[in-house]
């Protein structure tokens, strides 16, 4: 399964997403960088098929077909609208998304999926206290319980703080499981996986230019004090 994106915008003069062209597909994990509050967010929406662009399109194995795209890529922890809300218990989140997935979804049922996961201790925790790797592999490993899913978006793991190189790991092990993986990532993670080169970080947007100040933003060097002249 092949996802692209075709130089697609959002709002007026793509004030909400600028012209984006991205892929990923089965079996490898990609990263795509996108900043400001709504961005993220919004470039995961039409990356799963949720939200239709301005101008472009998505294609899923070469044809438009944004119904197909919602049945088989998760939007997973996307602000504002996948997220689970930060003081919600762990097991909480989890009954609610089995229950999605058509399973048991008591309070039994969550905890016995958390143990069976290695995070049990846990499930009386508010999500938003759950260090982001573990916070990832639980709401990853939630979304592929959904029948048919056969990739994620991701949105924006790193403004949970952490190393990237551990929620990363975990993209790429549900890329060696045969998903199609898109982690849509800020400018500070982008440069950091893009420097993490034994992790094979691939930035499906192009690369990251890197930040050079010009003359009117460099720093001004500090004045010399005389005595320190002298006694020189």
């Amino acid at each position: 399964m092949k996802i692209a994106l075709h130089d697609v915008s959002k709002g007026r003069g793509g004030q909400a997403l600028p012209s984006t062209s991205l892929e990923f597909h089965t079996g490898a994990v990609r990263f795509a960088l996108a900043e400001t509050e709504q961005r993220p967010t919004v470039l995961g929406l039409i990356a799963s098929g949720r939200m239709r662009p301005e101008t472009g399109r998505v294609t899923i194995d070469g044809a438009a077909d944004n119904r197909m795209l919602r049945r088989t890529v998760a939007l997973v922890d996307a602000p504002d609208v996948s997220d689970p809300h930060p003081d919600i218990a762990l097991a909480g989140v989890v009954g609610e998304e089995l229950m999605f997935a058509g399973l048991g979804a008591t309070p039994i049922h969550a905890r016995r999926w958390l143990n069976q996961l290695g995070f049990g201790e846990l499930a009386g925790a508010p999500i938003g206290t759950v260090d982001p790797a573990a916070r990832v592999r639980i709401l990853c490993e939630l979304a592929v319980l959904r029948e048919g899913t056969r990739g994620i978006v991701l949105v924006a793991p790193d403004r949970h703080g952490g190393s990237p190189d551990g929620w990363w790991r975990i993209a790429m092990e549900f890329a060696d499981r045969g998903y199609a993986m898109l982690v849509i990532v800020g400018g500070s993670a982008a440069v950091a996986l893009e420097r993490m080169q034994e992790f094979d970080a691939v930035n499906a947007s192009g690369p990251v230019e890197p930040l050079v100040l010009d003359d009117d933003h460099a720093p001004t060097p500090p004045a010399s004090d005389p005595d320190e002249e002298d006694a020189r």
